[in-house]
C-alpha cells in the first residue's frame, strides 16, 4: 500500500542529498524504525560487490543513536551481510526517514566478523565540515557500540533475526 512506502533521504553533513530510495514501513516503536528495501537492479558497491537483483535491505534507523543498521539478505533469503552506517541520529516525519551520514561504516560478515570502512573519508569531511568535538566523541562511542552489540550478538545481530 502506497501509505506503508517511506522515502529515506541520506544526507551529508553540509545537509546536501546523498542518496534517496523508497522502502516499506515494518515497524515504528517511538526508539526506532524499521523498513524494508529490495535491490530493483544488480549493483556494483566498492565495500560490498555486487548486490544481486531481488536482495533486501532490512534497515534500522534509531531516533537516538548515531548509527543505523542494514541487514541484506538474497532473494533466497540467506543472510549476506550487515552494514553499519555512522550517522547522526535519523528523524521520521511525514513519510520521510533523514539521516546526516558520518562517512564512517562497519562491513559485518555472516560470521560476525567485521572491519570499519572509510576512516580517511571520515577525517577527510570532519575537515572540509568541521565536525565538532561532540560529534567526534559520539562517532567514537557509535563504533564501540557496535562493536559490543556484535560481541553479544545483541539486536540485530543476534541470530535469528528476522523481518519484523
Amino acid at each position: 500500500m502506497a501509505s506503508n512506502i517511506v522515502t529515506v533521504n541520506s544526507r551529508k553533513y553540509d545537509g546536501s542529498l546523498h542518496r534517496t530510495w523508497n522502502c516499506e514501513l515494518v515497524k515504528n516503536n517511538g526508539e526506532y524504525i524499521e523498513l524494508i528495501g529490495r535491490f530493483e537492479e544488480t549493483i556494483v558497491h566498492a565495500d560490498l560487490g555486487t548486490i544481486g537483483a531481488g536482495t533486501s535491505s532490512h534497515e534500522i534507523y534509531w531516533f537516538n543513536e548515531y548509527y543505523s543498521i542494514f541487514i541484506f539478505t538474497r532473494p533466497n533469503g540467506e543472510l549476506r551481510n550487515y552494514y553499519c552506517n555512522i550517522n547522526k541520529p535519523a528523524t521520521f516525519d511525514n513519510g520521510i526517514v533523514e539521516y546526516i551520514d558520518l562517512d564512517i561504516d562497519v562491513l559485518v560478515d555472516p560470521d560476525l566478523s567485521y572491519r570499519v570502512l572509510d576512516v580517511h573519508e571520515f577525517e577527510e569531511n570532519s575537515a572540509r565540515f568541521g565536525y565538532e568535538p561532540e560529534i567526534l566523541s559520539e562517532v567514537e562511542k557509535a563504533l564501540k557500540k557496535i562493536e559490543l552489540m556484535i560481541s553479544r550478538r545483541e539486536f540485530p545481530f543476534n541470530k535469528g533475526h528476522q523481518r519484523g
